[in-house]
């Protein structure tokens, strides 16, 4: 996997058809080769730590996940997206497509930074959690969902699995709602992230928009869902990350996958 690398650095990880760096997302973006990747997911920072509290496993605890979550003002958060977001654009092959997670904290701004950075949004994907932490505040509704956008670099034709997709939901037509549960503690036995992603929800989005063999970079990679489920269907995957604790977590669940 060495050509989308330019000029060649060591990557923290590699394995069979999967690459792992540790660094600044940024800076690491800009040296993957211009239009080489297929496909990105990307789960970037919510922006949430903000001294607040919630409730996990039935007790109460703080929202702070560390300082690559901290909170910025509207301004800075935007230019945050819009940075990263121009990045990517770069890298995405012409049909490529890019998947981007996020909550009302930073969602609305990547809306816009797509479109500023002359993106076509394809989708609106509402992901619906059956089993959310309870609102303890009280004082408005139970967080729920979580938006995922799709979209494409520009007016060509992108990659859709569309008959897949429907013999997946039963012979009709998939919508744009999906329901799920929040991530499985089996798939958290080599550590935690605390916004990991269950691997049922990457599993749709690439078989939905990748063939075998294709490249999918997540530039936030965290624990590593999207490699995880890239390399069980065949997929090339480069992960990028700047906490080495979340990259090692990611190593032990990719190697526990049979080539």
């Amino acid at each position: 996997m060495d050509k989308f690398i330019k000029p060649k650095i060591e990557p923290y990880y590699e394995g069979v058809n999967s690459q792992l760096y540790l660094g600044d997302s940024f800076e690491l973006l800009k040296r993957i080769k211009s239009e080489s990747i297929d496909m990105i997911f990307a789960d970037p920072p919510y922006f949430l730590s903000n001294n607040g509290i919630t409730c996990k496993g039935g007790k109460m605890v703080s929202v702070n996940k560390g300082e690559w979550d901290e909170g910025k003002n509207y301004k800075e958060k935007h230019s945050f997206n819009k940075k990263w977001i121009k990045l990517c654009k770069r890298v995405l092959k012409p049909n490529g497509t890019i998947w981007i997670s996020g909550t009302l904290h930073n969602i609305y701004s990547i809306g816009m930074a797509l479109e500023e950075e002359g993106y076509k949004i394809i989708n609106n994907i509402t992901w619906e959690k059956t089993n959310p932490p309870p609102n303890l505040a009280c004082k408005c509704f139970t967080h729920s969902t979580e938006t995922v956008l799709w979209a494409k670099k520009n007016d060509a034709k992108h990659l859709f699995n569309y008959h897949d997709m429907k013999k997946a939901n039963n012979g009709k037509q998939m919508k744009d709602v999906w329901e799920g549960s929040l991530t499985k503690p089996s798939e958290k036995r080599e550590g935690k992230h605390p916004t990991q992603k269950p691997e049922y929800l990457l599993e749709r989005i690439i078989l939905a928009s990748t063939l075998a063999n294709d490249v999918i970079l997540d530039p936030f990679c965290g624990s590593g869902t999207t490699g995880v489920v890239a390399k069980k269907f065949k997929r090339q995957f480069i992960g990028i990350d700047n906490v080495e604790e979340y990259l090692n977590i990611t190593k032990n669940r990719l190697e526990k996958i049979n080539d």
